[in-house]
């Protein structure tokens, strides 16, 4: 803690004004453990909308090869010349990923299509682990990312998310909500600004 007798009389007098204008000590609101938390009528319709609000695109496919088919669609999928899949029987690979030693040479890759674990209608996110990606910057260097989810695992919100976390079977878990974005400046918001420019997510209605 800071000793006010050695600091000068213009500091002193300043932080003694800071203290004497604190707002009285509040205590924190309980929450109840069980909710009710926010739910929605039709959790996958609230998803894609959320998704869509914050700058990324959520299709609902019939299975796996309606996935490619889907992601064939996509321009920066077809233009894309270093692109990667992790993702069983969706997308095809130029490289292979797990052939990369040092991270940073993923900088160059045009479209990575990924695994999601599930999604959240609340806010469009989808939580993401390493189990099937070798390197977790894969999430965040390529120009366009698609995730691939199981459309049956996409929950209401937050609270329910966070009761399917497993942190301790993991190295590296994130939620990502729609592609990199930032409105710091002048309250102007720019997509892609420090990330992925595109982010498409795949929900695959049968298992794959």
């Amino acid at each position: 803690m800071t000793d006010d007798s050695i600091l000068p009389d213009s500091a002193r007098h300043f932080l003694e004004r800071l203290r004497s204008a604190q707002p009285p000590a509040t205590p924190l609101p309980e929450l109840p453990v069980t909710g009710p938390w926010l739910t929605f009528d039709n959790a996958a319709e609230r998803f894609q909308a959320m998704t869509e609000a914050v700058g990324g695109r959520c299709l609902f496919v019939a299975d796996a090869a309606a996935a490619e088919a889907a992601l064939e669609e996509l321009p920066a999928w077809s233009r894309a010349a270093t692109r990667c899949s992790l993702v069983a029987n969706i997308g095809s690979s130029t490289f292979d990923p797990a052939a990369v030693d040092d991270p940073h040479e993923l900088q160059h890759t045009d479209f990575a299509v990924l695994p999601g674990e599930f999604g959240v209608a609340e806010n469009g996110a989808v939580w993401v682990t390493d189990e099937q990606v070798p390197h977790r910057a894969l999430f965040f260097l390529p120009q366009h990312i698609a995730l691939v989810i199981p459309a049956e695992q996409i929950v209401h919100n937050l609270h329910e998310a966070y009761d399917r976390l497993r942190p301790q079977d993991h190295r590296f878990g994130a939620f990502i909500s729609g592609p990199s974005k930032t409105a710091d400046i002048e309250q102007s918001l720019v997509i892609g600004a420090h990330g992925a420019r595109s982010l498409t997510v795949l929900a695959v209605q049968n298992r794959f």
